[in-house]
């Protein structure tokens, strides 16, 4: 496992994770744990296929407008967590452990792991009535311990349209309370990799002619 010191969404950035499972589409191949892999892991297996084959960015992903306010409002939520927590937040970068890779939205000295989430209302609603993080998020948080090799991850849910006192929650999550999640993750994510590799071959040879 190396580290890189990149900015997220920069072209250096996107080169490196061409043709690699990253943290935030782990939850499409952990699906259905222990069955067969649903379309959505199907359809990932191909894009990352593709990208090793050509060597090029599949066209596969999109811009929605979550994601959009997400980049426009994470840099006032990791200010709100520094402020709370009397940290500094460092650059994520890029996690690169070969065939599979993460980027976290930071970093917090030499333990900690941090992923911030812009959300709406209803959203932020929920997890806090919930009590806990977004559990769309939990491949991705468990990812995050992963690849990194850190000992806890802080999941930030930031909400504008909430009151001041109201717009930030952080729960906190241990390797100790992912343990099992761990070991679900490493075999899910071989098996799904198996999969990315035998598409490419298949790809390979028809490209080459050496499939009839």
């Amino acid at each position: 496992m190396g580290w890189h010191d990149v900015a997220q969404n920069s072209e250096e950035w996107f080169l490196m994770r061409i043709g690699k499972a990253t943290g935030s589409n782990f939850g499409k191949f952990m699906a259905n744990f222990g069955k067969a892999f649903g379309d959505p892991a199907k359809r990932y297996a191909l894009q990352l296929a593709l990208e090793r084959v050509t060597g090029r960015k599949a066209e596969f992903s999109f811009q929605s407008d979550d994601m959009e306010r997400g980049h426009l409002q994470e840099p006032v939520a990791r200010m709100l967590y520094e402020e709370s927590r009397f940290v500094e937040v460092t650059n994520g970068g890029f996690f690169d452990c070969g065939q599979y890779g993460d980027s976290p939205d930071g970093l917090i000295g030499k333990d900690g792991v941090l992923e911030i989430k812009s959300v709406t209302a209803g959203v932020h609603w929920d997890t806090l009535k919930r009590g806990s993080f977004d559990p769309a998020y939990r491949w991705q948080l468990v990812g995050h311990l992963d690849c990194s090799g850190r000992d806890w991850v802080d999941f930030v849910s930031y909400c504008s349209d909430f009151p001041e006192e109201g717009q930030l929650i952080i729960y906190r999550s241990t390797r100790d309370d992912f343990k099992e999640e761990l070991g679900q993750l490493a075999e899910r994510r071989a098996e799904f990799l198996a999969l990315v590799q035998t598409i490419k071959n298949y790809i390979d040879e028809v490209a080459h002619g050496t499939r009839s």
